[in-house]
């Protein structure tokens, strides 16, 4: 640490907190105050270089995805437990004990030094005082192991930080092992899957293989690229020259469920922020991209913008009173709880409540006997979403048929996915068996 002499004493200078750990202060803020994580990010960490925001996404990402674990070293080294403490202070204590045990690269007396220095900042001298005390002790108590409870819901909602509704809901589901699988692969950083655009997967990898990144298939889909963990995607040729965009597995198979033919017009009526319509429109002639937010369609448009496409048309619309031709192909990807992709947005599980997946399903069915509307006789409507949960996928398509006696269920035509994703004619998509994030479809053909 630096140091000066000051009559003839050495006195230490305060440590200057870096941008990094300032900006992750204000993105806990922010979601504390109900902020999506992406848009959280957007507003406090563009102004970073890549490095410093890898750094940061690294910590915050991080610290979501192990917060019950982090919980639970603070709350025994913490007098009265962390209820008493102010939220922000926790979210300080949370990033400071994830730099301690979690980043290699970064030393404990910076981990320790700069938290302090940030606590003071924010809440004064006394809960400086109190951050450097916890985790000066976390951090020589470090080689101890963690404590944890007898009941094993309770064990895998601490160690794999995930809420214990969730946990119990999963297990009844589908059994202790297949959801401790589960829970696992959301606790882990997702990596970053590219869908070529416009040139072939060996074209893409060879010009990756050019610009110094290795990339290896992913077995879900043979021509999906998957980049090594850290790689600045913003830096790659390939991608800002829009000859590649970014995609996980399990969404590019609900585009190829949809199995479009190949002269056809698809209509997709919950369409940001456009990758489905992007893989989409590399199969179809056409695709009409709708959302009933206008801030949504012009996101999709800047995203749009990065490849060379004149493929897909967007527009403002609401799904649930479609206001178009009716089409021979509507995809449906709607609104949703979001389960299967929790290793994406980690602060979704500290906000999702028990009750979201009901009041989800009750705007589901809305949206579903809208778009149904939009239908021509002898069309395809397909249904999706990237929950695990029955009451928004099966549940919602048998009741679907139930009211509407016109549709049935039709499986994909030949081998457009996996077998092994496919369960009666549906498409399931489970991170603890295929390694992607979850996803569920149903095609749905309409009587002519």
């Amino acid at each position: 640490m630096p140091e000066t002499r000051r009559g003839g004493a050495r006195a230490r200078r305060p440590l200057r907190v870096t941008p990094t750990r300032q900006a992750a202060a204000a993105i806990s803020a922010a979601l504390r105050d109900g902020a999506l994580l992406d848009a959280a990010m957007e507003r406090h960490a563009d102004a970073l270089d890549p490095r410093d925001r890898r750094w940061l996404q690294e910590l915050i990402y991080g610290s979501l995805r192990r917060r019950a674990e982090l919980d639970e070293w603070l709350a025994p080294r913490v007098r009265g437990g962390i209820a008493r403490v102010d939220a922000d202070l926790v979210d300080l204590l949370r990033h400071g004990v994830y730099q301690l045990l979690c980043m290699g690269s970064v030393p404990p007396y910076a981990a320790i030094g700069e938290t302090v220095e940030l606590a003071k900042t924010r809440h004064g001298i006394g809960a400086g005082q109190l951050v450097n005390a916890v985790l000066r002790r976390i951090d020589r108590e470090r080689d101890l192991p963690l404590p944890l409870p007898e009941d094993p819901n309770d064990a895998l909602a601490i160690t794999m930080s995930q809420p214990r509704w969730l946990v119990d809901r999963w297990v009844r589901a589908i059994g202790m092992d297949d959801a401790r699988a589960r829970l696992d692969a959301a606790r882990h950083e997702a990596p970053i899957v590219l869908r070529p655009f416009g040139v072939s997967a060996e074209v893409l990898e060879e010009e990756l293989s050019r610009e110094g990144v290795h990339v290896t298939r992913h077995p879900l889909v043979a021509d999906s690229l998957v980049l090594p963990l850290g790689t600045p995607l913003l830096t790659l040729d390939a991608f800002t020259g829009g000859r590649c965009f970014v995609q996980d597995p399990a969404a590019t198979l609900v585009a190829h469920y949809v199995a479009p033919p190949a002269d056809g017009v698809v209509v997709d009526l919950c369409a940001a922020p456009g990758g489905k319509a992007l893989e989409l429109s590399q199969h179809t002639a056409r695709v009409i991209a709708a959302d009933r937010s206008p801030v949504r369609v012009d996101r999709l448009l800047v995203g749009l913008g990065r490849v060379a496409t004149d493929r897909i048309h967007a527009i403002v619309c609401d799904a649930r009173e479609p206001a178009i031709a009716r089409a021979d192909v509507v995809l449906l990807d709607v609104p949703c709880t979001g389960t299967g992709t929790l290793r994406r947005h980690p602060d979704a599980r500290w906000r999702l409540r028990v009750a979201d997946i009901a009041v989800m399903a009750a705007v589901q069915r809305e949206i579903l006997d809208g778009a149904a509307a939009a239908v021509a006789p002898g069309g395809l409507l397909v249904y999706s979403t990237c929950s695990l949960e029955p009451e928004e996928n099966d549940e919602q398509i048998d009741a679907f048929l139930a009211r509407h006696p016109e549709f049935r269920l039709e499986p994909p035509p030949g081998s457009v996915v996996p077998m092994t994703t496919l369960d009666a004619g549906r498409l399931r998509v489970r991170p603890e068996h295929h390694g992607a994030d979850g996803a569920f479809a149903a095609r749905l053909r309409r009587a002519r």
